[in-house]
Protein backbone atom coordinates (compact mmCIF):
# COMPACT_ATOMS: atom_id res chain seq x y z
CA UNK A 1 0.00 0.00 0.00
CA UNK A 2 1.60 3.33 -0.77
CA UNK A 3 2.20 6.59 1.67
CA UNK A 4 0.20 9.30 1.30
CA UNK A 5 2.02 12.96 1.64
CA UNK A 6 -0.17 15.25 3.66
CA UNK A 7 1.00 19.13 4.53
CA UNK A 8 -0.20 21.19 7.13
CA UNK A 9 -0.26 24.89 6.43
CA UNK A 10 -2.16 27.74 7.53
CA UNK A 11 -5.69 28.07 5.46
CA UNK A 12 -4.96 31.71 4.07
CA UNK A 13 -1.23 30.13 2.88
CA UNK A 14 -3.25 26.60 1.13
CA UNK A 15 -5.67 29.77 -0.23
CA UNK A 16 -2.68 31.46 -1.90
CA UNK A 17 -1.55 28.10 -3.30
CA UNK A 18 -4.44 27.24 -4.57
CA UNK A 19 -4.54 30.70 -6.73
CA UNK A 20 -1.29 30.20 -7.50
CA UNK A 21 -1.99 27.08 -9.03
CA UNK A 22 -5.10 28.40 -10.74
CA UNK A 23 -3.38 31.35 -12.60
CA UNK A 24 -0.59 28.98 -13.63
CA UNK A 25 1.96 30.82 -11.62
CA UNK A 26 2.77 27.74 -9.64
CA UNK A 27 3.23 23.78 -10.94
CA UNK A 28 3.19 21.58 -7.92
CA UNK A 29 5.78 18.66 -7.45
CA UNK A 30 4.48 14.91 -7.91
CA UNK A 31 6.17 14.95 -4.66
CA UNK A 32 3.98 17.71 -2.78
CA UNK A 33 1.22 16.71 -0.33
CA UNK A 34 -2.02 16.15 -2.25
CA UNK A 35 -3.91 16.23 1.26
CA UNK A 36 -3.53 19.27 2.95
CA UNK A 37 -4.97 20.40 7.01
CA UNK A 38 -5.08 23.62 8.32
CA UNK A 39 -3.59 22.98 11.95
CA UNK A 40 -1.95 19.41 13.74
CA UNK A 41 -5.05 19.47 15.82
CA UNK A 42 -7.32 18.47 12.81
CA UNK A 43 -4.84 16.32 11.49
CA UNK A 44 -4.77 14.56 14.90
CA UNK A 45 -8.69 14.39 14.93
CA UNK A 46 -8.60 12.47 11.35
CA UNK A 47 -5.73 10.52 11.84
CA UNK A 48 -5.94 9.90 15.46
CA UNK A 49 -4.62 6.23 17.14
CA UNK A 50 -7.91 4.73 16.63
CA UNK A 51 -8.53 5.85 13.28
CA UNK A 52 -5.10 4.78 11.76
CA UNK A 53 -6.26 0.69 13.40
CA UNK A 54 -9.21 1.95 11.57
CA UNK A 55 -7.45 2.20 8.05
CA UNK A 56 -5.45 -0.90 9.26
CA UNK A 57 -8.54 -3.26 10.08
CA UNK A 58 -9.91 -2.07 6.55
CA UNK A 59 -6.99 -2.99 4.29
CA UNK A 60 -6.43 -6.77 6.49
CA UNK A 61 -10.17 -7.68 6.37
CA UNK A 62 -11.61 -5.68 2.87
CA UNK A 63 -15.11 -5.16 4.43
CA UNK A 64 -17.90 -5.79 2.20
CA UNK A 65 -19.65 -3.09 4.00
CA UNK A 66 -19.64 -0.57 6.52
CA UNK A 67 -21.82 -2.60 8.41
CA UNK A 68 -19.40 -5.64 8.07
CA UNK A 69 -16.51 -3.39 9.57
CA UNK A 70 -18.41 -2.27 12.73
CA UNK A 71 -19.01 -5.78 13.44
CA UNK A 72 -15.11 -5.91 12.96
CA UNK A 73 -14.19 -3.58 14.96
CA UNK A 74 -17.04 -2.78 17.72
CA UNK A 75 -17.44 1.01 16.77
CA UNK A 76 -21.20 1.81 16.11
CA UNK A 77 -22.38 2.25 12.49
CA UNK A 78 -23.05 5.49 12.88
CA UNK A 79 -20.23 7.10 14.08
CA UNK A 80 -18.25 4.76 12.00
CA UNK A 81 -19.77 5.97 9.00
CA UNK A 82 -19.12 9.92 10.16
CA UNK A 83 -15.31 9.16 10.20
CA UNK A 84 -15.25 7.17 7.26
CA UNK A 85 -17.21 10.11 5.23
CA UNK A 86 -14.33 12.74 6.95
CA UNK A 87 -11.47 10.44 5.97
CA UNK A 88 -13.16 10.01 2.40
CA UNK A 89 -13.26 14.03 2.35
CA UNK A 90 -9.93 14.33 2.39
CA UNK A 91 -8.71 11.20 0.20
CA UNK A 92 -7.66 8.92 2.70
CA UNK A 93 -10.43 6.47 2.30
CA UNK A 94 -12.75 5.59 -0.60
CA UNK A 95 -16.34 4.42 -0.31
CA UNK A 96 -17.45 2.42 -3.33
CA UNK A 97 -21.17 2.61 -3.38
CA UNK A 98 -22.35 -1.26 -4.44
CA UNK A 99 -25.80 -2.65 -5.35
CA UNK A 100 -27.09 -1.97 -1.42
CA UNK A 101 -23.99 -1.19 0.68
CA UNK A 102 -20.96 0.76 0.66
CA UNK A 103 -17.74 -0.60 0.26
CA UNK A 104 -15.14 1.22 2.72
CA UNK A 105 -11.39 0.76 0.79
CA UNK A 106 -8.32 2.17 2.17
CA UNK A 107 -6.10 4.10 0.52
CA UNK A 108 -3.42 3.81 2.72
CA UNK A 109 -1.92 2.96 6.67
CA UNK A 110 1.09 5.29 6.12
CA UNK A 111 1.65 8.69 6.32
CA UNK A 112 4.75 11.15 5.35
CA UNK A 113 3.36 14.74 7.27
CA UNK A 114 5.32 17.71 5.88
CA UNK A 115 4.27 21.29 7.81
CA UNK A 116 5.18 24.16 6.08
Amino acid sequence: MKTIVIGIMPQEKIRERVLAIARGEYRPKASEPKIWFTSMKSLAEVLSDDNRALLRVITETKPESISELAEATGRKPGNLSRTLKTMSNYGIVDLKREKNHVRPVAKATDFRILAA
